[in-house]
């Protein structure tokens, strides 16, 4: 059991030091987002399981998101969808980098 969570941890650290290289995630945070293009992105995407406000309801509660998690660490989440039920969601670079900066703008 113990084996089994240290591959666990292992695994997790070794897909998030990736992700920051990932050419995606790269692109991404090098671009500007438009937190107001980012907030409508959500509405019509994510609203449905996080609530109209991004307070949770299927979902988490995403305030303060930015401040607990790395932006590789949530554009892997949003694009893969690791956490069931979360689709995954693909879109170009510039959308995520909007809707990356609307999760900022939660407080």
């Amino acid at each position: 059991m113990i084996l089994a969570a240290v591959a666990c941890i292992v695994l997790v650290l070794w897909v998030m030091g990736n992700a920051s290289r990932d050419p995606y995630v790269q692109a991404t945070r090098m671009l500007n987002g438009d937190a107001d293009h980012g907030g409508q992105v959500f509405r019509i995407n994510c609203a449905g399981c996080h609530g109209i406000a991004a307070q949770g309801l299927v979902g988490p509660n995403l305030h303060g998101v930015a401040d607990r998690r790395s932006d590789p660490s949530l554009i892997h989440q949003v694009v893969s969808g690791a956490t069931p039920p979360m689709p995954r969601f693909e879109v170009e670079p510039q959308t995520m980098a909007d809707l990356l900066a609307y999760l900022k703008s939660l407080e």
